[in-house]
């Protein structure tokens, strides 16, 4: 292993959720404003995730008054303060640039549901007779 994946692997964060493409996330951001420092939330839904390891990114797409906004982050930065997933949408794509033309209801997404482990059955109590 050479001196630089040491570095990037000191660097990189341990704790990110698991996320992925067509997922709505809020990511809140440090933002430094003169000598203050506060947290800003962009809140969207991935549309792409590209890279790896330490250079690894992800853009979040919302709209604003009628108007798309698209930022990439790279996921292991130290601005990221955190990130947060509300839904995971159920997707057949690695990139959903497509949704760059859609508007209105055109950019909903299906929901993904996680099966829920189901417990074991439980004994039913004899009944009185």
């Amino acid at each position: 292993m050479n001196i630089i994946d040491t570095l990037e692997k000191e660097h990189m964060k341990k704790d990110i959720p698991q996320f992925s493409v067509g997922d709505q996330v809020n990511v809140s951001v440090k933002i430094t404003e003169g000598d203050k420092e506060r947290v800003q939330l962009f809140s969207g839904v991935v549309i792409a995730r590209s890279g790896g390891g330490f250079k690894e990114t992800f853009t979040v797409r919302r709209i604003v008054q009628g108007e798309g906004v698209e930022r990439m982050f790279p996921l292991h930065s130290p601005k990221l303060a955190s990130i947060k997933v509300i839904k995971s949408g159920r997707i057949r794509r690695a990139k959903l640039y497509y949704m760059r033309e859609r508007t209105g209801k055109g950019t909903r997404l299906q929901e993904k549901f996680e099966k829920q482990e189901s417990k074991a059955p439980s004994q039913t109590p004899a009944s009185n007779q």
